[in-house]
């Protein structure tokens, strides 16, 4: 069973509001079974930033047990990692037709946005 730490929980959980308010919008908007394409790209990219969330905790958690020099490395390759699977996912929802493009972005910046929620909640208490 995965062990993740309490900010890991909250950026997954914050990607999942994220994700929800996007395809919500997106059934209001469309009105009708168009809306599909971009709910799989929503779920595509979201599943991708619950990734990089899991990989980075995971990185992190190494990284302080190892010396100066190969966490450096490490995580810079682990970094190099997690920038090649957004690219792999967003090259995937410009190719398939099924796949809504926009919804493939929605899901990855999800991992920016929770950053960026996770830290401002944090400091706000």
């Amino acid at each position: 069973m995965l062990k993740l730490t309490y900010i890991a929980k909250r950026m997954i959980y914050s990607i999942l509001i994220i994700a929800l308010i996007g395809i919500v919008g997106s059934v209001l908007f469309y009105r009708s079974l168009e809306f599909l394409p971009f709910l799989w790209g929503v779920i595509l990219g979201s599943l991708t930033s619950i990734v990089k969330v899991v990989l980075l905790d995971k990185a992190v958690d190494k990284a302080l047990s190892m010396d100066n020099k190969k966490a450096k490395n490490y995580v810079g390759l682990q970094h190099i990692l997690r920038l090649f699977l957004s690219g792999v996912v967003l090259v995937l929802g410009a190719v398939v037709p099924q796949i809504n493009l926009w919804g493939v972005v929605l899901g990855i910046l999800a991992f920016q946005l929770s950053v960026y929620t996770v830290r401002n909640v944090k400091n706000a208490k």
